[in-house]
């Protein structure tokens, strides 16, 4: 084997930690995490509140 199919495997191992570093992350957070809490638009509201400040200003 050349240093190729090495660089290949290494290249798929990693992938495959990742994979499983995300899926244990998702499983974290949807533990932590209501399904409520994970949809709402907390973003979109602050947002908004900066918009009203800025036209009252």
């Amino acid at each position: 084997m050349d240093v190729w199919n090495y660089a290949e495997y290494g290249a798929w191992a990693l992938s495959a930690v990742f994979a499983v570093l995300i899926i244990l992350d998702w499983i974290k957070t949807d533990q932590t995490y209501s399904e409520e809490v994970l949809t709402s638009s907390r973003e979109g509201e602050l947002e908004a509140m900066t918009e009203e400040q800025h036209r009252g200003t």
